[in-house]
């Protein structure tokens, strides 16, 4: 009788273990698969869905009419690597101390493997994670980065399974592909040699091409107007992969970023010349996901959020794409790197047929801050107090389940820190004159930015005559964007207890840096 009844025991144990491990399964199937793309200088102004009619985007097009845009997303850098920092960490990059500017090729990484991340937090729910794509957040703990070593820390050890893409930026040395931590076609024999001249196709606005050679096997596997089709290849056929667990796919594509390299297919496609054909390959990648998607037979049930790292930029291709008629900010102040709207304030698409309701349009101020913090809401996580601190739970307003506004403030950065920028409610204020960005003052330089830029592009600002800072003109500059989207009229003399209030409040804001 004791043999028997410990059998049945057993028995119960082992069926209790069972219907767990079912129920676990059951709970993981029900999450959603989560796509982010993260586009790369990919404006306000370039989507069909946002007005653009140079160029056609049908893809994100339908993505928007099958699910909801925002109309007020603002990345929290108007610089591509700390606003990724935001995006990953749920941090404001003034967290990280002097991170308002790009990291580049002797960079180590910008991000503590301590923090938690839109990965790490998922694969604690279960989530198979993979990063495809830009990184451009710097890689191990020493500079300069040894790149004939191993690459580590990097994506790996922030929560991300796997990692496949282009190191630094597709502007910018070394022109390779890192897949985890090595560089793929790497060999011994043949090593990276810092201050010799690559050999890499010359392409207009690609740089510092002389930086770091060497390692030419890596090099020649490195074709410029191939790279968005290879790594659009890589995240299809890893999410192809994915069987077992609901999955994260973090598609930080190269398109938009210079040197505009479209595959030849795309070439002359547009009425905004090779800028314009660079947005219409992004609008075929999201194209390319969605389909397998739906062949995978989970597009009920993923979560795709599109979206960019920053406003568009003026560079030589951008001032000319312009002056054919497509404005990359729409009517925006200001270009990427500036404190001004059309630095920051970005595409934002949400996608989820089982959640969202089609052809919504939302008025909620939000930011790529607050991914960490939603994505822990949607799989039942409660993050630690220090990490993810300045994340708001913003599932709500991408389901569509409220109107109410969520967020009520933010800080935005520029590249220069004499212009970090608050926003509370309809007012928004940038510390300083001007916009924070880039000045170069003559059109056609890469770095063209600033009032002479602003006055170039027929932009309007009340401080701004001939291309200049009037001399009379605000210390600093308050605008209402209810009243006045496009900044046109600064309101710092007229508000000066609205001053004082928001000086406070970026004051409180400085406090949180390093």
């Amino acid at each position: 009788m004791k043999v028997l009844h410990m059998n049945n025991k057993i028995t119960q144990l082992i069926f209790g273990v069972v219907i767990l491990l079912s129920l676990n399964q059951t709970c993981l199937a029900q999450l959603p698969n989560i796509v982010v793309i993260n586009a790369d200088d990919l404006g306000y102004g370039d989507l069909g869905c946002y007005g653009a009619t140079k160029l056609k985007t049908p893809n994100i097009d339908k993505l928007a009419q099958g699910g909801r845009m925002f109309t007020d997303a603002h990345s929290a850098s108007a610089v591509c690597s700390p606003s990724r920092y935001a995006l990953l960490t749920g941090e404001y990059p003034i967290r990280h101390g002097n991170l308002y500017k790009p990291v580049f090729l002797k960079s180590k990484l910008v991000v503590d493997t301590n923090k938690e991340t839109i990965a790490s937090i998922l694969k604690k729910a279960g989530y198979a994670t993979a990063c495809v794509g830009k990184w451009h957040l710097g890689f191990g703990t020493t500079e300069p980065v040894d790149w004939n070593k191993p690459l580590t820390p990097g994506p790996n050890e922030l929560g991300f399974d796997y990692y496949y893409g282009v190191p630094v930026v597709n502007s910018h040395p070394p022109f390779v592909y890192v897949e985890n931590h090595h560089v793929v076609g790497y060999a011994e024999d043949d090593p990276f040699v810092y201050g010799k001249t690559a050999k890499t196709k010359e392409v207009f606005e690609k740089m510092r091409l002389n930086e770091i050679g060497g390692a030419n096997k890596a090099h020649a596997l490195y074709v410029d107007e191939e790279v968005g089709t290879h790594l659009k290849n890589k995240a299809l056929n890893w999410m192809k992969a994915q069987k077992d667990k609901p999955f994260l796919l973090y598609l930080a594509t190269t398109n938009i970023h210079h040197p505009f390299t479209p595959a030849p297919q795309f070439v002359g496609t547009s009425d905004a010349g090779i800028y314009g054909d660079f947005v219409h390959e992004l609008d075929w990648i999201v194209g390319e996901v969605m389909q397998t998607l739906e062949e995978m037979g989970v597009a009920e049930n993923t979560l795709v959020i599109l979206t960019s790292d920053n406003g568009g930029m003026f560079n030589a291709t951008g001032q000319k794409t312009y002056k054919q008629g497509h404005k990359l900010n729409a009517d925006l102040l200001g270009f990427k790197f500036d404190a001004w709207e059309g630095g920051h304030r970005v595409p934002f698409i949400v996608h989820w047929p089982k959640k969202i309701k089609a052809g919504e349009v939302s008025e909620q101020l939000i930011s790529n801050v607050d991914m960490l913090a939603t994505f822990a809401a949607l799989t039942g996580q409660k993050l630690d107090d220090n990490q993810g601190r300045d994340s708001k739970n913003m599932l709500d307003a991408i389901t569509g389940k409220t109107d109410k506004q969520l967020r009520t403030k933010i800080l935005l950065a520029p590249l220069k820190d004499s212009h970090l920028t608050v926003r509370k409610g309809n007012w928004v204020y940038i510390g300083a004159q001007g916009g924070g960005g880039f000045t170069r003052g003559r059109h056609g330089a890469h770095a063209f930015g600033g009032p002479g830029a602003i006055s170039y592009a027929g932009q309007v600002n009340s401080d701004i005559e001939d291309g200049k800072i009037k001399d009379d003109a605000a210390p600093a500059q308050l605008y209402n964007l209810e009243k006045d989207p496009s900044q046109a009229t600064n309101l710092y003399h007229e508000f000066p207890k609205k001053v004082k209030e928001m000086q406070k409040l970026l004051e409180s804001y400085l406090a949180l840096e390093k």
